[in-house]
């Protein structure tokens, strides 16, 4: 019990309050370019077909490996007095507010392209900020501090996501989405102020090579070169992509469903989102303990047996119909599984990372789990639209069975290990 205790001790450190807030702003735009857009592209007269194509202009997050050697090399004029992290944050921040208030003032059904550009502008100025703030929280931690940080900054990254999500949906029921969409831009400041507040991790405050070969060998080979020694390097790729399919397949039907059901906004944002918070609260420091005590390995299997399995749930819903407290019985079931399963998995992406490199490396890991979220899953409005809801929900349920297979060979050959 006292080992148990001392674990969590790590979560009175100041450092937490940072991680919070950079987690905040780091979760804070995605739903605006996912499940949120989904429900204002639905109120528009969207197709689910089109709704779902919506996710390959997400790309961005898919392939921020390629904007990584910029960001993890190159000191930005005027605003590198803030130091390299921090000042590509602040840069990156005020595009990203500029980005998401030429998105509110553009009609997705009378100006499409127009639309899909902001979108794509917001998801690409996200993502590098994310690139960013992932290097910022892997730096600022020493390994066996990693998987609390992770837990604060997921925790940070939920509060994100119900301001961008419940917030954003209890504002449309009494405003147009092109007001709720500035006002979102404006959660931003949040991520302004805390990085000015905050200092720049000590290995960036080290002179950096300056003539264009040794940046492009730094930036671009040396980190490429070093991931690619680990044993079995290409089954690692294979199951960051698939760990999380089953999450990610879900994840832009959710809110078309439960609107096909009959839930309104009001209930939507304060049952799945804000009820769900608690949930997603719970699993996620959770996580951050189970891979402190048990390690990656066993808490990387437990975790994606649920989050895998808690797909179920939304089969149960569709029996159970427009019933409320069916609803948060699921809710608290899929987010607490998916917060345990954030929190382990993140923590393993991170313990992949060579701090040399960390931006890139980090950059390039996360993409092939954006890549099954942003890409692949573009099909789920095409796949949900041609079966019944109940079956689809059960298919996104056997996508987390190669994820757990290649897990298993990984573990059976030592390429994934707890120290």
């Amino acid at each position: 019990m006292s080992g148990w205790l001392k674990s969590m001790k790590i979560y009175a450190d100041r450092r937490m309050a940072v991680m919070l807030a950079l987690g905040f702003v780091s979760g804070l735009p995605f739903l605006l370019v996912s499940s949120t857009l989904s429900l204002w592209l639905k109120d528009a007269g969207i197709s689910l077909a089109a709704i779902g194509l919506f996710s390959i202009i997400k790309a961005p997050y898919s392939f921020k490996w390629l904007l990584s050697p910029l960001v993890d090399q190159y000191r930005l004029p005027l605003f590198s007095r803030l130091g390299r992290r921090r000042g590509w944050a602040v840069f990156l921040q005020l595009l990203l507010i500029a980005a998401l208030l030429s998105m509110s003032f553009t009609n997705p059904k009378l100006s499409p392209k127009l639309f899909a550009a902001w979108v794509f502008l917001t998801a690409l100025f996200s993502a590098a900020q994310d690139i960013v703030l992932d290097a910022y929280r892997i730096e600022r931690f020493k390994p066996k501090e990693q998987a609390a940080g992770i837990a604060v900054f997921v925790f940070g990254y939920r509060l994100g996501a119900i301001f961008s999500g419940a917030g954003a949906l209890f504002l449309a029921a009494a405003l147009n989405w092109s007001h709720v969409y500035q006002i979102m831009a404006a959660g931003v400041f949040i991520g302004i102020i805390t990085i000015l507040l905050t200092r720049e991790p000590e290995n960036n405050k080290a002179s950096r090579p300056y003539t264009l070969r040794a940046k492009i060998v730094n930036a671009v080979i040396k980190p490429f070169a070093d991931f690619m020694k680990r044993q079995h390097w290409g089954m690692i790729l294979l199951f960051i992509f698939l760990y999380r399919m089953s999450d990610a397949y879900v994840a832009p039907m959710a809110y078309p469903f439960f609107d096909d059901i009959g839930f309104t906004k009001v209930q939507i944002a304060s049952i799945i989102k804000i009820y769900g918070l608690i949930a997603t609260i719970i699993g996620t420091f959770a996580g951050g303990i189970i891979v402190s005590r048990l390690g990656l390995i066993k808490s990387l299997v437990i975790c994606g047996f649920l989050q895998g399995a808690s797909n179920l749930v939304y089969v149960g819903q569709v029996y159970a119909g427009n019933s409320a407290p069916i609803l948060m019985i699921n809710i608290f079931i899929e987010n607490i599984s998916g917060g345990m399963g954030t929190a382990a998995f993140v923590a393993y992406l991170s313990s992949l990372c060579n701090k040399k490199y960390t931006a890139t490396q980090y950059a390039l890991l996360s993409s092939f789990m954006g890549a099954a979220r942003d890409l692949f899953a573009a099909t789920s409005g095409m796949v949900a639209a041609a079966v019944s809801w109940q079956n689809f929900f059960i298919l996104t349920t056997f996508m987390a069975v190669p994820g757990m297979l290649v897990l298993w060979f990984l573990i059976r050959t030592k390429a994934i290990k707890d120290g």
